[in-house]
């Protein structure tokens, strides 16, 4: 279930986060004007947000004033995963599962996003599946669809509302029956139709429900069954 906000959210403190966010995923240092473009932001309220987060060492600025990633953030994004200690589960795990011989992936939901911790295909090494890959729209991730599916339907159709949704071109309804499948069977499998033509199986680990890990490629129907038994063992072993 997602949270509930309270009765008066901390505005500055949303549009801090998502500055913060903002800056994290971007490949290259920003500007201001730039990222107050992105974010839909007043251009001095944002070059406030940048100077107070490269104050505190959470950004900082380039040679040419623009901003990106400072220590702090990577100081954040390591003692948060540490502390959580779901990395440091999860890794002997997710390496058991490679021998199915398909990418092996754990992944968190983040509004309408999913960004993977770990991500590795065959015959990647598994250090190197380690934040391999940044934010992906969550309805074209079997990770992010299991994880959706914690969502009430009302939910789900106010964190869409207005949007376009990738993978379900008629909208809404098709998104919430597929969500619906997922529920009673309590993991999902997505057919992504593209030139990889592959499947994703998912399931959900954490109580409440926080994380998932998947197995992508050629996978056949009667396959899914032994997938999604060792998924589940996986999500337990996982836990959290």
């Amino acid at each position: 279930m997602r949270p509930k906000p309270n009765a008066q959210p901390n505005q500055s403190l949303i549009d801090g986060l998502a500055t913060l966010q903002a800056l994290a995923t971007s490949p290259e240092p920003v500007g201001s004007r730039e990222l107050a473009r992105r974010l839909g932001l007043d251009v001095t309220k944002t070059n406030r947000l940048l100077k107070t987060l490269a104050y505190v060492g959470i950004a900082r600025q380039t040679a040419d004033r623009r901003y990106t990633a400072g220590a702090g953030m990577h100081v954040l994004a390591a003692q948060s995963l540490f502390a959580s200690g779901l990395i440091r589960r999860a890794l002997p795990v997710l390496e058991s599962l490679r021998r199915f011989g398909h990418t092996v992936a754990l992944g968190v939901l983040w509004q309408e996003n999913v960004s993977y911790l770990f991500h590795a295909p065959p015959g990647v090494e598994a250090s190197h599946g380690l934040g391999r890959i940044g934010l992906l729209p969550a309805t074209t991730s079997g990770i992010g669809i299991v994880l959706l599916s914690e969502y009430e339907d009302d939910e789900v159709r106010d964190l869409y509302a207005g949007r376009d949704i990738p993978m379900f071109p008629e909208g809404i309804d098709q998104l919430l029956g597929k969500l619906d499948e997922v529920r009673r069977l309590g993991y999902a499998r997505v057919h992504v139709a593209d030139d990889r033509d592959m499947h994703i199986v998912a399931v959900s680990t954490g109580d409440p429900a926080h994380a998932g890990v998947a197995l992508s490629g050629w996978i056949p129907e009667e396959t899914t069954a032994p997938i999604v038994e060792a998924l589940r063992l996986a999500a337990t072993e996982i836990g959290g």
